[in-house]
C-alpha cells in the first residue's frame, strides 16, 4: 500500500531538477508514489498538482541567485494560503539560498547541499529529520540500527584518547556531529589486561593505545557522553584476560554493541597478553558463545590479523570461513565478517577486490535463517600515508572499493593514523570524506566485480583456500570430529605452519616457514631456494612431507 503522494519539481526559473528527481526515486523505494513536473515549473502550476493530486508531500528545488529565489518563494507564500489541501512542504537548494529561503519560515524541512542520503531516507521513514530528534528516532541496537539506515551503511570509527577526560569531551563532540553511527570505544592495553587486577598496571603505560578505564562507573561515564546528537552506538574490544567478566562489564555500561574477538591473537603469540595460544583460543571460544546465548552480535577479526603480518591471501581468505564457522559452532545468530582492504598494502585493488569476495563467498556459505552475516570493511592501516593530504585521497579510494561489495557497515580509519591516534576533528572530517564517497556510489559503482582477472583469481583463491581447509580436516580427523572449530587443531595449525605468517616469530614452538612475495598485485606462497611462488599443495607437502590422506580437492 501507497503512503501518499511525493511531487517534485524545480521553481521558477531553476532547471537543476537533480536533487528533487533523487529525493523522488528515494520516496519511491520507501513505498511514496511519486509526481515529477519537471524544470523550471511555475507556482501556478505546482498549486494547480496539489490541488489535483492531495499529495502528502511536495519537494521543491531553486539552485540559483538568493535573491531570485526569496521572490519565488514568496509567491507560493502568498497563493498557497488558498489551498483547501495543506502539504508537508519541501525546500532543496544551496547552502546561501536554503538559508534565505528558511528565514521565510514557510518550508517544514529544508535541505541545503550538507545533507546527505541518509538523512533523506530518516526524514521519508520517520518524518524527522535525524537534528530535530531525541533518542526515540534511533534503534539502541545494531541489528535495528541497520535496519533503519539501510541501503547506507553504518559508520563506525575508532576513539579513544590517552586522556579519560579528553575522551569523555570527544565522545561527546563526535555525538553531536552526527556523522558516525558506533563510536568503536579503544581501552588502552592496562585496561584490557588488567581492568580486575588493578595492583598490576604499570603505570608508565597508563593510556598507552587508547582510554584508560578503573572501573565500571568509568564505562558508564563514557557512555553517557554519547547520548546526544544522533545517539551513536558504542561498542568496546575485547579484554585479553579475565574476558567473560570483563564483557559482563561491557555489556551493563556501554550496552555494547557486539563483540570483536580475535580467535588466534591477544595471547603470546602477538604479546598482547601472556595466555598461551591454546588457551587463549578456548577463551574466544567461551567468549562467542556468551555472547551468542544473549543474542549479541559477534565480529571474528581473523583474516587482517593474518594479512597484517603478510601471511599470503590463501590464508586470509581459509581464515575468513574458520572465523565464521566458529562463530556458527559457537551459537552466534548475528555475525559481522570484517573485511580490510589494502593489506599488505602492496595488493593491486583488483587482486584485493578478488580476494574479500573470495572471503565473502566462503563467509556467506554459512549463513542461513538463524546465522545472518553481515559485511564490515575497512581501509588497511599500512595503506594510509603519512602526508595528510595523501591520506585522504587513499581513504576515498579505499571507500570507492570497498563500495563494490555492499558493505553494512564501514570501519572508517582516520586519515592520520599513520602518525598518531585519531581526534574528534579527525574523526569528523574522515566520516565526511567517506560520506562523500557513499553518497557518489550508493546507486552503483564502477563495474570491476565482473573484470575477468578479478573472476579468476577469486576462483584460484577459492580453490586454493578449499583445499587448505580440507588438508587441516584431512590431517586431524583421526583426532578430532571437528578440526575447523577445534582450539586444540587451530592452535596445532599455528604452531607447526599450516597456519602461518612471516611475522609470527618462530621458535621451538613455533615451526612454520612461510615466506611471502607480492607478484602481480597478489601475495603469495613463496619457496626460496627455488626462487618461485608455490601453490597450497606444494606449501603444505614441503611443510609437512604429506598431501592429504583424502582425495578431496585432489
Amino acid at each position: 500500500m501507497s503512503k501518499g503522494i511525493v511531487i517534485g519539481a524545480s521553481i521558477g526559473n531553476c532547471v537543476h531538477v537533480a536533487g528533487a528527481a533523487h529525493f523522488l526515486s528515494l520516496a519511491e523505494d520507501e513505498g511514496y508514489q511519486a509526481i515529477f513536473l519537471g524544470p523550471a515549473v511555475c507556482v501556478d502550476m505546482v498549486l494547480e498538482s496539489i490541488e489535483k493530486n492531495k499529495p502528502t508531500m511536495v519537494t521543491l528545488g531553486y539552485r540559483l541567485t538568493p535573491e531570485n529565489g526569496v521572490t519565488i518563494v514568496r509567491e507560493l507564500i502568498e497563493k498557497s494560503s488558498k489551498l483547501t489541501h495543506k502539504p508537508i512542504w519541501i525546500f532543496g537548494g544551496t547552502a546561501p539560498v536554503a538559508e534565505k529561503v528558511r528565514a521565510l519560515g514557510f518550508f517544514d524541512v529544508i535541505f541545503d547541499g550538507t545533507d546527505d542520503i541518509d538523512d533523506s531516507i530518516t526524514f521519508l521513514r520517520t518524518g524527522q529529520l535525524p537534528d530535530k530528534s531525541g533518542a526515540e528516532l534511533f534503534a539502541a541496537d545494531l541489528t535495528g540500527r541497520l535496519a533503519q539506515k539501510h541501503p547506507y551503511p553504518l559508520l563506525r570509527h575508532h576513539f579513544g584518547l590517552p586522556s579519560y577526560e579528553e575522551t569523555c569531551e570527544g565522545i561527546a563532540e563526535i555525538a553531536e556531529s552526527r556523522v558516525l553511527d558506533v563510536i568503536s570505544l579503544g581501552i588502552d592495553q592496562n585496561t584490557q589486561q588488567f581492568f580486575f587486577h588493578p595492583e598490576n598496571r604499570k603505570p608508565e603505560m597508563d593510556g598507552a593505545g587508547g582510554v584508560p578505564v578503573y572501573d565500571a562507573q568509568g564505562f558508564s561515564r563514557l557512555k553517557e557522553a554519547s547520548l546526544r546528537g544522533n545517539f551513536p552506538l558504542m561498542r568496546c574490544y575485547s579484554g585479553t584476560a579475565d574476558v567473560i567478566p570483563l564483557a559482563e562489564v561491557l555489556n551493563e555500561t556501554i550496552a555494547n554493541a557486539w563483540c570483536a574477538v580475535p580467535l588466534c591473537w591477544y595471547n603470546e603469540l602477538d604479546g598482547r597478553g601472556d595466555r598461551p595460544l591454546r588457551t587463549s583460543m578456548e577463551e574466544a571460544q567461551e567468549l562467542i558463545a556468551f555472547h551468542g546465548k544473549r543474542g549479541i552480535p559477534v565480529e571474528l577479526n581473523e583474516p587482517h590479523h593474518w594479512g597484517l603480518r603478510d601471511a599470503h591471501d590463501t590464508i586470509s581468505v581459509a581464515a575468513a570461513y574458520i572465523s565464521a564457522y566458529n562463530a556458527k559452532k559457537y551459537g552466534v545468530k548475528d555475525y559481522i565478517s570484517q573485511y580490510m582492504f589494502n593489506i599488505p598494502n602492496a595488493l593491486s585493488f583488483s587482486m584485493d577486490l578478488a580476494k574479500v569476495l573470495a572471503q565473502i563467498e566462503l563467509s556467506e556459505s554459512l549463513a542461513d535463517k538463524d546465522f545472518r552475516v553481515y559485511r564490515q570493511t575497512r581501509a588497511g592501516l599500512p595503506f594510509l600515508s603519512g602526508d595528510d593530504a595523501i591520506a585522504k585521497g587513499q581513504l576515498a579510494a579505499s571507500t570507492a572499493l570497498q563500495m563494490n561489495v555492499r558493505p553494512h557497515i564501514i570501519h572508517v580509519v582516520g586519515y592520520s593514523e599513520a602518525l598518531h591516534a585519531a581526534t574528534p576533528e579527525v574523526i569528523i572530517e574522515s566520516c565526511k570524506i567517506v560520506r562523500g564517497v557513499v553518497r557518489s556510489t550508493l546507486s552503483g559503482n564502477a563495474e570491476s566485480l565482473h573484470e575477468p582477472k578479478i573472476r579468476e583469481r577469486r576462483e584460484e583463491l577459492l580453490s586454493e583456500a578449499n583445499y587448505l581447509l580440507d588438508f587441516i580436516r584431512d590431517e586431524y580427523s583421526s583426532i578430532s570430529d571437528d578440526p575447523i572449530g577445534d582450539a586444540a587443531v587451530i592452535s596445532d595449525c599455528i604452531k607447526r605452519g599450516i597456519l602461518d605468517a612471516p611475522h609470527i616469530v618462530k621458535t621451538g614452538e613455533f615451526r612454520g616457514n612461510l615466506q611471502t612475495r607480492i607478484k602481480d598485485g597478489k601475495c603469495l606462497a613463496w619457496d626460496g631456494k627455488a626462487g618461485r611462488t608455490i601453490d597450497e599443495r606444494t606449501r603444505l607437502e614441503q611443510l609437512t612431507g604429506k598431501a592429504m590422506r583424502s582425495s578431496l580437492r585432489a
